[in-house]
């Protein structure tokens, strides 16, 4: 696997998560999607019966001895998570009612930082035949940041893009994985009974990290995570114990066409890009000394003094606080408040000014 930095990109590699964690570099990966095992087969498990959530799991990956054995492991495979995890990186992990609540107390024990629980409400989720439950239609996931310190990711406005210009909210309305994304064996059953749908991977792997980032897996199961990321221009390092679910992730994985890198990107978030002063603008000409700036429907005019200071009248401060006085409002964002007349009459947003130099460095 190589030592150092080196890391088993875009590979899917076969094994126990624990064991191939430990073989990761620290810090290392910028995100962590994680779909672990529901703990539903506990021996005497008085809901054994009762597969309303998933598909009958009797997969031998779902089964320990007891909750003690189920947070043990739990615990384990987190502390390896968080060795590789980035600072700035963030954590995602999926569970149900039977383990998203230990789930949740193992990440804040072992010192992750919870940013948010996002439900995901299943548009066609499976009926409780039983008819003594209600039908379980969600699944909690838990983003958190390594700590409570880390400077994290979050591409809010990529995010809100994507929810038609509305801030993104908590409970994503998304349906199960069905039809020709559902993976199936030979005689046409499901391959595996907890493939997540790639819309979902889609919105988390978007809302945390850049092209050209990596996201690690160590539940890779049929490969929906690395299948999104790389169609999304991410890098990604999947681990999966059983190698019939490895061998189908893989087919899987390496027949997505990546994105152009153009079309890879988002939009910018605003609070990661480089601050610039409006005294910046006055030092290099954009807006020297002595001009004068107004509000878009010219109510007021203001002289840019030497000291990138306006005066308007009796009012006399930053960008932001001669906006908020002449307007008598609690507060006013300069950038997007005044305005620079130019040749012709054409006003120009300061805002503008900043950008360009953001762009050119």
């Amino acid at each position: 696997m190589g030592t150092g930095l080196d890391l088993p990109l875009d590979q899917v590699l076969v094994g126990d998560c624990i064991a191939l964690m430990q073989r990761l570099p620290p810090a290392s990966v910028h995100a962590i999607f994680a779909d672990p095992p529901y703990n539903l087969q506990l021996k005497g498990d008085l809901h054994r019966p009762d597969h309303s959530l998933v598909d009958a799991v009797d997969d031998a990956w779902d089964q320990f001895e007891s909750l003690a054995a189920y947070d043990t492991f739990t615990r384990a495979w987190l502390t390896e998570a968080r060795r590789v995890l980035r600072k700035d990186g963030t954590i995602w992990v999926i569970g149900s009612y039977h383990n998203v609540f230990r789930l949740g107390g193992a990440l804040q024990d072992l010192g992750f930082w919870v940013l948010n629980d996002v439900i995901w409400r299943k548009a066609n989720p499976m009926p409780n035949f039983r008819g003594r439950r209600f039908t379980n239609a969600h699944e909690t996931l838990i983003w958190a940041a390594r700590g409570a310190e880390s400077k994290y990711k979050f591409n809010y406005a990529a995010m809100k893009a994507l929810n038609d210009d509305q801030q993104m909210r908590s409970d994503w309305f998304i349906p199960l994985c069905t039809g020709g994304e559902r993976l199936r064996d030979a005689k046409g059953a499901k391959l595996h009974p907890t493939q997540k749908p790639e819309a979902l991977l889609h919105r988390v792997i978007l809302s945390c990290t850049s092209p050209g980032e990596v996201i690690l897996d160590p539940f890779l199961g049929t490969g929906t995570s690395a299948a999104v990321a790389r169609r999304l221009g991410r890098r990604f390092i999947g681990l999966e114990r059983d190698e019939g679910y490895a061998a189908a992730a893989a087919e899987r994985i390496f027949a997505v066409e990546p994105l152009a890198e153009s079309a890879a990107l988002s939009l910018p978030n605003k609070r990661e890009q480089p601050r610039v002063a409006f005294g910046v603008l006055v030092e290099r000409g954009l807006v020297p000394p002595g001009s004068v700036l107004t509000d878009s429907r010219r109510r007021w005019r203001a002289t840019v003094g030497a000291d990138a200071t306006l005066r308007c009248g009796e009012a006399t401060g930053s960008i932001h606080k001669v906006g908020s006085l002449v307007q008598d409002a609690p507060s006013c964002n300069g950038w997007a408040f005044w305005h620079l007349e130019q040749a012709g009459g054409k006003l120009r947003l300061l805002d503008e000014f900043r950008q360009e130099i953001v762009a050119g460095g």
